[in-house]
């Protein structure tokens, strides 16, 4: 535990949060809609700062991102709690554990633990990381002395203030873009879209590196006119360059009841992606290699082949094709 960032005091002991756009009002006792900042006599803490839940070594592609690092290890973090409360959850269950019953891991031994496992960089994953901004902020300060990548893997559903202080030791974050109606984020989140939106220009202006993933529901999200309108807007505010991932939907939590995402649907979307002009799409969730490598925009060769989250081959020179010389949206350093 720890005393928390982006917060200020209010009359009777009541504190307001700063951290997202929630901006809760937390009476003494009583915790935030993110269930890991508690008001203790008129004070906000972080209940999850040095409790990770879960620390795992995963390929990058696993968080999913295809174009910072490829075929690189990182460590990834997750802990208790998330400032959405998606319908859908595929974590539900570490979402809703009790942080302070898991073992204390400071963010010295997280930065030993990346070097002892040879991981290139550290993700900030699983659950909402913004709502353990304080943990990740002090993490990622020490990793920038180790030359040690870091990212987030997140709703973007943050405030600009923690944007300002977080996010300049971010060097790479996958956003999910849930939907592109507020109806959808109100109905199956509990959040709002358009904070969602205004993050990802800020975070893109801080020249973090960014890919977006968009989790396809049969007969929630899956309208292709909607779907023409979030792509649109990231070709205008992030550029037709940006990867995006489109992920399959499998039953969970409480949605059980609606099936899986078809492959065929991902393709149909794959393809109005790539008739818009997205250069790198990605299908994710689908027990298929199809649409999963990278081609070179100008000559259309091969420049990352993928096997699931393994790389198989890479043909680039730095953020270049190899074979004509077009610079590519990468960073593979």
């Amino acid at each position: 535990m720890k005393r928390a960032k982006w917060w200020k005091s209010l009359e009777n002991s009541t504190v307001k949060c700063h951290l997202c756009p929630h901006n809760c009002t937390i009476s003494e006792g009583e915790q935030g809609i993110c269930q890991v900042r508690e008001n203790q006599d008129g004070v906000l803490y972080s209940l999850t700062y040095n409790h990770p839940v879960t620390i795992n070594v995963d390929p990058i592609e696993k968080k999913p991102l295809y174009h910072f690092l490829p075929g690189t290890k990182s460590l990834s973090i997750g802990t208790a709690g998330c400032n959405f409360s998606c319908d859908f959850c595929q974590n539900w269950r570490l979402v809703n554990s009790e942080p302070e019953r898991y073992k204390e891991v400071k963010p010295e031994k997280v930065i030993q633990i990346c070097k002892d496992k040879n991981c290139e960089s550290i993700a900030f994953t699983y659950n909402e990381p913004t709502i353990y901004a304080e943990y990740a902020l002090k993490i990622s300060k020490l990793a920038k002395e180790e030359n040690i990548k870091t990212l987030m893997v997140t709703n973007g559903f943050i405030s600009e203030k923690a944007i300002d202080d977080l996010y300049p030791y971010i060097d790479a974050a996958n956003i999910d873009l849930k939907a592109f109606t507020e109806e959808f984020y109100t109905e199956h989140c509990n959040g709002r879209m358009e904070p969602v939106l205004t993050a990802i220009e800020y975070i893109y202006d801080l020249d973090t590196f960014l890919e977006i993933t968009n989790l396809v529901i049969p007969g929630l999200n899956d309208d292709k006119n909607e779907f023409k309108e979030l792509l649109q807007w990231i070709i205008d505010k992030i550029g037709s360059g940006t990867p995006l991932h489109l992920s399959a939907f499998r039953p969970a939590y409480q949605l059980k009841n609606i099936p899986s995402t078809s492959k065929s649907t991902l393709d149909s979307f794959y393809e109005l992606s790539k008739e818009l002009g997205m250069e790198n799409v990605y299908e994710g969730n689908v027990m298929s290699d199809e649409h999963n490598d990278t081609y070179c925009p100008a000559c259309e060769e091969l420049l990352i082949g993928r096997s699931q989250f393994t790389v198989t081959e890479k043909n680039l020179d730095q953020d270049k094709c190899k074979y004509c010389g077009e610079k590519i949206n990468v960073r593979v350093d």
